[in-house]
This record gives C-alpha cells, sequence and structure tokens, in this order.
C-alpha cells in the first residue's frame, strides 16, 4: 500500500531555496556533532594508551573490597573472568563451586552469618539461569546476596549473540534492584547502590548485570567493537563513526576518582508510641508466649544483645530459622515442644519476626482469645492472612531485634506468674520422654533414625555449626538435635529447597573457619551436593556430611503411599555414598546395622578425620518409623 505521506505534494509556499538551506543546516549540525564525538574518542584514546591494562573488573574488585567482601562464590565463564581476576589481586577470596546454585547458596550462607552482603559471580545465558532457583531461596529467606552476572556486549545484544538473553526479565520478580551497567564509569555507583538496597528495609537478594564490554580492558572492546578496515563508501564511514562514537561514550570517565564505600542503609523501626502501647498490653499478660524468627538476628542488633533482651524479658520463647540456638541447649525460657498447644493458651502472643504462612497454619494456629502484637520489617508478610484466620491487636513495621530491645527496656523489672513457665518446661520433658522411648524401639533391618540423631546430639560439639538439608531425616532432627548457639542453625527457610547443603557448608566453614560444620542429609538431598566434595577438596574445606539415607524421598511417601495407594517416583537406593565421596578425594565412612554398637565411635571418627582437615561423608543406613506420621509436606 502507498504511504500517503511519501506522495504529498511539497507546499507552494516552501521555496526550493529554502530546502537547500535546511538540508545544508542539517549536514552542518551534523559534521559538527560528529566533529565533537571525535574529538572526545580522540581524547579518550590518548588517556587510555597510558592505562591501556585496566578494566572495569577492577573497579568491581575495588567496589567489593570497600565494603568488606571477603569471598566471591562463582564457576567461571568469559564473560565474568576480568571481575575474578581484578577480586584475585585485591585479596578477595574466589571461590569456585561445580554448579552456580551452590555458589549463590554459599553467598546466602555468608550473608546470613556475617549481616553484610554475600556475593556471587557467574556468567552468561545457562550461568544465570542456573542461579534461579537459589536466589528466589534467598527472597523468601530475606538474606542480601549479590549477584553478579555476566552478559553479551551491549551493541551485540538481541543479536544472536552467544548465551545473550533478557536476563533483567527473568530476576526482576525476583530482585529488590535490578539493572544493567551500560557505561565503566556507571559501575561503582551502581553497585554501591545496589549492596545498599540488599541490606535496606527488607533484606534480599540484588542483580546487576556486567556486559562484556563492560568488563574487559579498552584495546580488547576496539578490538572487536571496531573493525581495523572500515567498509568503504559514505554508509561505511557512517558505521565506522557510529561505533567509535559508542566506544568513546562506553569509556569516557571510566577512571575518573569516585567513592567506593557503603551507602547508609534505609532500617525501618518501630516508633516510641508503638513501642509503648506494645509495653502495655503485655504489661497485662498473665500467660505471654514470644515466638522469635530469622529477623531477629539481623543486624544492627547483636545477638548478644538480643539474647540479654529476652532474658530480660522473662517471657517463654519459641525460636524458629536463624533465631534457633539463640538461648543455647537448656535454657529455661526456651520452649521446644507443643507450640499449638502453647500458642492456645497464651494471652499475650508476640509475633516477632514470625509469619503466619504454612508454618503457623495460615494463623489458624493462634488463639482468637489472644492479643497479637506482630512486628516485621515487611508489611505484607506482617498481616499475612490477618483477615482470615486471625487479627492483631498491634501491627508494627520495624526492626525486630530493635523492637525486642526497646520491649525489654519498657517491661524492666515485670515478672509472669511462675506456673506459666513451668506448665510450658512439664510438657517439653514429656515429650522429650516419647522421644526417647521411640529412640529405644529397634527398626526393621536398619538403624533407627531418632536413635541416630540423639547420639550426634550427644556427640556434637559447642562450636558446631548444623546445616541441614533433606525432607524427612532433617524435619527429625530439628526435633532432636539443638543448634549450640544463635546463626549456628542453616536451613534453607520457607521455600523448603532441596540442594543447599553444600553452599550453606562451604559458606559457613569458611566464616568460621575454627567451628566444626556438621551437614545432615536426607539420601534425596545428598544427591544435589555430592560433586561439590570436589568444590571442598580442592579449596581445603573441611566439613562432615551425615547421610540419613533410607533409600527413598520419604517425607512424600510417607503421605502418598497411605493417602493414594503408590510409591510411584518415592524409591531410591541404598547407594555407597561414602564410596562416592571417597572417588572425590573425601573420606568416607559406612554405618548400618552391623556395626550399630559402635555407632558413637564411628561418628567420633569421621569427626577426628575432619578436625585433621579432610571432607568426611557418614552414610547411615536408616530404617522407617513413625516419628512423623501424620506430618504434611505440601
Amino acid at each position: 500500500m502507498e504511504n500517503p505521506a511519501a506522495a504529498a505534494p511539497v507546499p507552494a509556499e516552501v521555496s526550493p531555496f529554502l530546502f537547500l538551506l535546511l538540508a545544508c543546516g542539517t549536514l552542518v549540525t551534523a559534521l559538527l556533532v560528529a566533529a565533537h564525538r571525535l574529538g572526545l574518542f580522540y581524547q579518550l584514546m590518548h588517556k587510555v594508551d597510558e592505562t591501556s591494562v585496566r578494566h572495569g573488573g577492577e573497579s568491581v574488585a575495588a567496589v567489593l573490597r570497600a565494603h568488606g567482601v571477603r569471598f566471591v562464590f562463582t564457576l567461571i565463564g568469559g564473560h565474568i573472568s576480568p571481575l575474578l581476576v581484578a577480586c584475585e589481586k585485591l585479596g578477595i577470596c574466589v571461590v569456585d563451586t561445580r554448579h552456580e546454585v551452590t555458589a549463590v547458596f554459599a553467598a546466602d550462607a555468608v550473608a546470613r552469618l556475617t549481616g553484610t552482603v554475600g556475593v556471587a559471580a557467574v556468567t552468561a545465558g545457562p550461568g544465570l539461569t542456573n542461579t534461579v532457583t537459589a536466589v528466589k531461596n534467598a527472597q523468601v529467606a530475606q538474606s542480601p546476596v549479590l549477584l553478579l552476572g555476566g552478559a553479551a556486549s551491549t551493541l551485540l545484544q538481541k543479536r544472536g549473540a552467544l548465551q545473550a538473553i533478557d536476563q533483567l526479565s527473568l530476576f526482576r520478580p525476583l530482585c529488590k534492584f535490578c539493572v544493567s551497567v551500560r557505561r565503566v564509569r556507571d559501575i561503582v555507583p551502581t553497585l554501591r547502590a545496589a549492596v545498599a538496597a540488599a541490606q535496606s528495609g527488607t533484606p534480599g537478594p540484588v542483580f546487576v548485570e556486567l556486559p562484556l564490554d563492560v568488563l574487559y580492558p579498552y584495546f580488547m572492546v576496539q578490538k572487536e567493537m571496531v573493525p581495523a578496515k572500515p567498509p568503504k563508501g559514505l554508509m561505511g564511514w557512517v558505521i565506522s563513526w557510529y561505533l567509535r562514537n559508542c566506544l568513546a561514550n562506553l569509556f569516557a570517565g571510566a577512571w575518573e576518582p569516585q567513592p567506593e564505600g557503603p551507602l547508609p542503609l534505609d532500617i525501618p523501626q518501630a516508633s516510641p508510641q508503638q513501642v509503648q502501647r506494645c509495653v502495655e498490653i503485655l504489661s497485662r499478660a498473665k500467660r505471654p508466649l514470644l515466638l522469635l524468627g530469622s529477623q531477629a538476628l539481623l543486624p544492627p542488633t547483636p545477638a548478644s544483645k538480643l539474647r540479654a533482651a529476652v532474658e530480660t524479658l522473662g517471657v517463654p520463647c519459641f525460636l524458629g530459622g536463624m533465631a534457633r540456638g539463640l538461648l543455647g541447649r537448656k535454657h529455661p525460657l526456651h520452649i521446644r515442644q507443643n507450640r499449638g498447644a502453647a500458642l492456645k493458651k497464651a494471652d499475650v502472643v508476640i509475633l516477632a519476626g514470625a509469619v503466619c504462612d504454612f508454618r503457623l497454619s495460615y494463623g489458624r494456629v493462634l488463639s482468637r482469645r489472644s492479643k497479637i502484637i506482630v512486628v516485621n520489617r515487611n508489611r505484607e508478610e506482617m498481616l499475612l492472612n490477618s483477615d482470615i484466620f486471625w487479627k492483631p491487636q498491634e501491627a508494627v513495621q520495624g526492626d525486630v531485634g530493635s523492637f525486642v530491645l526497646k520491649l525489654a527496656e519498657g517491661l524492666r523489672g515485670q515478672t509472669w506468674a511462675a506456673d506459666w513457665v513451668e506448665e510450658l518446661q512439664e510438657a517439653d520433658q514429656q515429650k522429650e520422654q516419647t522421644y526417647r522411648e521411640k529412640a529405644a524401639r529397634p527398626v526393621a533391618q536398619h538403624l533407627n533414625p531418632v536413635r541416630v540423631l540423639q547420639t550426634v546430639e550427644e556427640i556434637l560439639p559447642d562450636n558446631a555449626f548444623l546445616v541441614v538439608d533433606g525432607g524427612d531425616f532433617v524435619a527429625t532432627a530439628a526435633y532432636l538435635v539443638q543448634p549450640r548457639g544463635p546463626l549456628r542453625w542453616l536451613d534453607p527457610g520457607a521455600f523448603g529447597t532441596l540442594g543447599v547443603g553444600a553452599g550453606f557448608a562451604l559458606g559457613a566453614k569458611l566464616c568460621q573457619p575454627d567451628a566444626e560444620v556438621w551437614c545432615l542429609f536426607g539420601d534425596g538431598a545428598f544427591g544435589y551436593s555430592l560433586i561439590e566434595f570436589d568444590t571442598f577438596i580442592r579449596h581445603k574445606i573441611p566439613v562432615i556430611a551425615l547421610i540419613g539415607n533410607d533409600a527413598g524421598w520419604t517425607q512424600i511417601s510417607r503421605e502418598q503411599v497411605p493417602r493414594l495407594g503408590s510409591n510411584v517416583a518415592c524409591g531410591l537406593a541404598y547407594t555407597d555414598y561414602h564410596k562416592a565421596a571417597v572417588g572425590l578425594g573425601a573420606r568416607g565412612l559406612l554405618l548400618s546395622r552391623e556395626n550399630e554398637d559402635q555407632m558413637a565411635q564411628v561418628l567420633r571418627d569421621g569427626q577426628q578425620q575432619c578436625q585433621d582437615g579432610h571432607p568426611v561423608v557418614v552414610n547411615i543406613l536408616i530404617g522407617r518409623t513413625d516419628f512423623r506420621d501424620g506430618s504434611i509436606s505440601v
């Protein structure tokens, strides 16, 4: 169809002379712009000749060092080589894993244990898509993870370049901050903003895309971007000019000094009026109960101050997530069993970072007679399901740890009825007695997992970190094995991700090299982590892994078989995981019915080999019990 605009006649009142004048003006303007751009280019060329080996990776490393980053986890790829080389030169430890998802899990562990940002760097395309599960897990767990991703050169994106996909669209739903750097001089301010965003408000992962031409040295980018012999003719000159102009813009101002250190963080705080109202509510309570979640352990409140505040309050409490272990092993205020029954009896419940999702039966476990105080940095999470199953008496959007400190100060000297704590403690003791009885029962063919885990509880040293990754075996361990202190229990969090074990163990051991890292795996979950024992060997990371091997996805089959009458897709084998670990260079031990009487000694042998510097896998052949019958896994 003919274009009507193209066929329209020239207005009679516009003379040919005026057309010529306009055309000349346009040409002169274009030449002036070209001259300016070329002048900028030649000026840049002069500067680059003096610093031709510099590259954008150095800017990345400088920002990370200025923020106190000690480790960068990665799986190598050509897109990100400059930033890894620069990190190594600046003394940042670069730890390469066998799968990108492990690199992000390790960064997640570092973020949780240090209270700062954890960093992973992966290559473009499949390197980034491999991290999606771990990034989502960090989002749900509210871990401040910085993901650095390579990308195709800016001019080659959407033109069929190797591993070029729309990475920003993939990560925007997962990350608080998602940006592609388009000029070398923008690396520093973008990374500073990303790190601040990761730790501000409700912490979470952030993503910064770093294209090839932003990271590599000028002379390499020039060689790839601008042809040595430009095409002939006017069009060839125009194309060559355009590419040189893009190159000039890409590197202009690249090495001008910029501040590299941390930006201020935005952390919400409860108002004095809100704190006072909560003090008044709690002061009238007879049977108060405190539920502490992971947010309570976020900076700026140190774990030691939070523990002192909880002790000052004197309110019996349940600990979940990263708050596990806050009060040590045998603290009288720490209640571990019968949470549902306790919540029904409490007259005031403080949900301090605890969320009414599936973990609290969506709020149904709360009594409508109880007055509920909820505090959380995230408003949506704070009020989850409050329109259906429960209503807050006071909802406080703010930092949990700081709130608990202020609450304790406002209630200093307040005491509660002694019989309330004693009642909860007695219920704990009764439940633990039933566990001892279950541990004594024989299990067909293999070891009783309850007895195994009680033995682990007896042997576990006070400096141990517990990394848990699995279904039925790990869920049983949550009742039986106690963290030795705050921030010493690492589980995936509310997303329920399998495969976190190796990455979490890697991050934990690097953060605390003098501590023992014990990993409790289900045999299904261990399949994700086995190859990373190669990583532990190469980087000299001694950890001990205990595999509860019952030859199946037992948490699923426990429900699937009685409800649906089939064990389809739930069966595994009693695989020799300890031998596979030996093949990767680790030490392997077998614990079975044949050496049941030496259970404690086998575990101690594994512990000793780990202390001697070897990664260790203990393959524990277990049977099935009714310990978790009726549990819900969906």
